[in-house]
């Protein structure tokens, strides 16, 4: 039995910069973080005593007798990828799937380091990240960037740098009290609203016109966000100025990054006190994230009361396996009959 644990990410800046489409073209970069609300992935072979030889539960329970059965596309693509059969797998995460904060692309993340587990085999950070991103992008064939499973994978707080060449991962350099004092600016809420970031990445990429000045602008608010973090006698306000700022860009890439009530919400946080904020991931729904300074977060909970407060701590680890009980296991049609008079 394999149990792996894999952090969700939060995008402060860069976002849409990282879709290949963009980066090859123009470059790209995002600033991001994973912080200490996982998923968990646990998977073991299923024993033959059933008429059915894989077992999947996640929002949903499948028992199938064939890969081609399987209906969540990326369980079936990853078995197929990796050549997976007669398992049993579970899913369960501390945040809901859809909320904009990679959770699809954790769990890939989470279920490859599995199976390669599984299989006896290690595959380091960069293997089960640029897998995941082939999963996604290409066997499933959906939407997006490639932001979400390196920040699963690797973990910490990175900025990525992506290129024709591919992308590369660099740790954030922070003195200890500043990003204390960041995580404590930052309140993260529950909008309620859910939905698939590959759907809104679809909605915005058909509603025509060129979106790249606006990705332009975005990329370059990177490197200002850097020099405010790791600048020690910077005034770290100037962060959360920042977020609204790469906010109001961010509006203007499609039209369902936003909605009304998403607007109404976030003004109302400003309004409160907040120096700015992001609505976490593609957009259309999932988490509200406000920088407040202390005196002000008071106010801002209290503006927010009918929505979910989520506490959260920035976490370093990437995904990682917790739980690990090799088991011997040999494909079936391997497997030998023992007929009477074998002796045995």
């Amino acid at each position: 039995m394999i149990i792996t644990k894999t952090p969700f990410r939060m995008s402060f800046f860069g976002g849409g910069t990282d879709i290949e489409s963009f980066f090859k073209e123009n470059g790209g970069a995002v600033l991001s973080t994973t912080f200490d609300k996982y998923c968990y992935v646990n998977v073991r072979h299923l024993p033959r005593f059933f008429n059915y030889s894989t077992e999947l539960t996640y929002s949903k329970m499948e028992r199938v007798t064939s890969l081609d059965e399987i209906r969540h596309p990326a369980i079936r693509e990853a078995m197929r990828m990796l050549d997976m059969h007669e398992i049993r797998l579970t899913y369960e995460a501390d945040l809901p799937a859809r909320s904009g904060l990679g959770t699809s692309s954790s769990f890939a993340v989470g279920m490859l380091n599995a199976f390669y587990a599984l299989k006896g085999k290690y595959a380091d950070k960069k293997k089960l990240a640029d897998e995941a991103i082939y999963l996604e992008r290409v066997l499933c064939d959906e939407a997006g960037g490639w932001q979400d499973q390196i920040a699963a994978s690797f973990g910490g707080f990175n900025r990525i740098n992506f290129s024709s060449d591919g992308y590369e991962v660099l740790p954030i350099i922070i003195a200890p009290e500043r990003k204390r004092c960041l995580n404590q600016n930052l309140l993260m809420f529950f909008t309620g609203f859910t939905r698939l970031s590959s759907e809104v990445q679809k909605a915005n990429g058909a509603g025509g016109g060129d979106k790249t000045a606006q990705l332009k602008e975005i990329l370059s608010l990177v490197d200002e966000a850097e020099r405010i973090l790791t600048d020690k006698t910077g005034d770290l306000d100037e962060f959360g100025r920042l977020l609204d700022h790469t906010w109001k860009l961010k509006r203007r890439t499609g039209a369902a990054v936003t909605t009304d009530d998403i607007d109404s919400l976030y003004a109302k946080g400003i309004a409160a006190g907040a120096l700015g904020g992001k609505l976490l991931g593609a957009g259309g729904g999932g988490f509200l994230l406000f920088y407040v300074r202390p005196e002000y977060q008071n106010a801002v909970k209290e503006t927010m009361k009918d929505l979910l407060y989520v506490p959260f701590e920035f976490e370093n680890g990437g995904t990682r396996v917790i739980h690990y009980t090799p088991e011997s296991y040999e494909p079936r049609e391997n497997k030998i009959n023992c007929k009477s008079g074998d002796g045995l």
